[in-house]
């Protein structure tokens, strides 16, 4: 994941769960993370569909973690957002005559799931609020 999708979606989820009762706004999450609004408004519709978010409309609208944030693990945000490996993008069409070539694909697959399962399993085990005790 080579962009700044899951450090925008911690920084979006350690402000809602410093405060889980308080509804908070787009625009004043954008401010904290210097941002656009719309790129905030994105990525809560996916943390929202991912279950870790809520959100009403409205005068006194805004958007809530979803659940405690000792049920939030930090693997939860990364599944959200992840669009891409962690180690990057595969060749489109490697040389099918090239005995490396023909499989390097496959075999980077394997490599590429490996390295993201321990990324998920590392992540599962540090919750949210564990996350947000380092702002105390």
């Amino acid at each position: 994941m080579n962009n700044t999708r899951f450090a925008t979606a911690i920084h979006i989820m350690t402000i809602l769960g410093s405060k889980p009762e308080e509804w908070q706004t787009s625009d004043w999450l954008a401010a904290s993370i210097n941002i656009n609004p719309v790129v905030v408004r994105k990525e809560l519709s996916v943390l929202r569909d991912f279950g870790l978010v809520e959100s009403r409309k409205g005068k006194d609208g805004g958007c809530r973690v979803a659940k405690n944030t000792n049920d939030i693990s930090i693997s939860d945000i990364y599944r959200a957002v992840k669009n891409s490996e962690i180690l990057g993008k595969k060749n489109l069409s490697p040389n099918p005559l090239c005995e490396i070539g023909r499989e390097i694909n496959q075999n980077l697959e394997v490599l590429f799931s490996e390295t993201d399962d321990l990324v998920v399993s590392f992540l599962k085990n540090k919750s949210l609020k564990s996350f947000i005790e380092q702002f105390d």
